[in-house]
């Protein structure tokens, strides 16, 4: 069980600063140290955004990430990295970022760089809100990489990278996390037309190694490069499979969906806390303090508060920065006044 009911939240990313990007883009003008100060200062700029909304929990924004699991496959050997995708311009699509060839074993020596995130982040982050970390799932991270004669499909490549995203898991527990969201909106764009009981064994063993010892939760959405979606936008697929993922929270794209399958909270609840997206990140319609209030009661007449938590549909890292700021706050804002009727302490 969560430390307080009604809990506020993020997902993971958060968009970069516009200079963060310039200079993404400009990196053979910078040293080492320039560019160590930058992604600092990006990180520094997440975490204040986030603390001046008033999260119970904050996360580093991704901000030293490429997408949330693009950056990744800088660190796996055994990979020749695709320098451009096929399709470079048109209408934004999944294609539109590249697939990469193995060429040797898969593995992560130096890790996934995640622990270094983390411990950046609780340096710089200020006393009071939950820090959290966010690492990719072996499935989701497999989908850019293409099969060979010896990791023959996804699901072999998946199993290679099993043990690196576990040992990952487990460096970060060791170094004091305490709160891991594991990222596998593939599993859930796709239980559609692939094996759901197939997805849990997969997700549970890759976290068996930390169970008990961090909070847990996953992200099932339906994508969202550039606000497109990549698969049918319904979680019925999922379950009673997903009942069985080992991990104390879910969380749940709804804002976007229009509030679509909410009674499923009425079980859920039975498994795990929930964090419901009542913010719509693929929509610049800011979301007013008097919207959240609505939402948030709307929930609660199918759960009770101590099993649920509040946060946007998604990563925020496609949605412009002015946005996101002001869709926090008023997330915040919304939830606050909502406790304050119930007479609910923040814990």
């Amino acid at each position: 069980m969560k430390e307080m009911p009604l809990r506020t939240t993020v997902i993971g990313s958060y968009p970069f600063p516009g200079w963060l990007e310039f200079a993404c883009q400009h990196l053979d003008s910078f040293g080492s140290a320039d560019r160590v100060e930058l992604q600092e200062d990006a990180v520094i700029a997440a975490i204040h955004d986030q603390v001046n909304a008033g999260l119970d929990v904050i996360t580093d924004g991704e901000q030293t990430r490429l997408d949330f699991n693009l950056s990744f496959y800088g660190f796996i050997n055994g990979l020749d990295l695709e320098p451009l995708p096929t399709r470079r311009f048109g209408p934004p699509a999944h294609d539109q970022r590249g697939k990469h060839e193995i060429i040797g074993e898969l593995r992560a020596p130096r890790g996934l760089g995640v622990v270094e995130e983390w411990t950046r982040l609780k340096r710089l982050a200020p006393a009071g809100p939950v820090l959290k970390a966010s690492v990719p799932g072996p499935y989701t991270l497999s989908g850019r990489l293409l099969p060979n004669t010896y990791y023959r499909d996804r699901y072999a490549i998946t199993e290679a990278l099993i043990p690196l995203v576990a040992a990952e898991l487990k460096a970060l527990v060791e170094v004091g996390c305490r709160e891991i969201t594991i990222d596998e909106p593939s599993m859930s764009c796709y239980a559609y037309r692939e094996d759901p009981e197939r997805f849990v064994e997969i997700f549970n063993r890759t976290v068996e190694v930390v169970g008990g010892r961090a909070r847990l939760s996953t992200h099932l959405c339906f994508g969202n490069y550039k606000a497109r979606a990549i698969g049918p936008r319904h979680y019925a697929p999922m379950f009673p499979a997903f009942a069985r993922l080992k991990v104390d929270e879910i969380h749940l794209e709804m804002a976007s969906r229009e509030f679509a399958e909410l009674e499923l909270l009425e079980q859920l609840i039975n498994y795990y806390d929930v964090a419901v997206g009542i913010v719509d990140v693929k929509s610049y319609y800011i979301e007013t303090p008097q919207d959240i209030v609505a939402r948030v009661e709307r929930c609660l007449r199918h759960a009770p508060p101590e099993r649920l938590s509040f946060a946007p549909d998604c990563g925020l890292s496609q949605t412009a920065r002015w946005a996101a700021r002001q869709k926090l706050q008023n997330l915040v804002e919304g939830v606050r006044i909502v406790r304050e009727r119930m007479g609910l302490s923040r814990g």
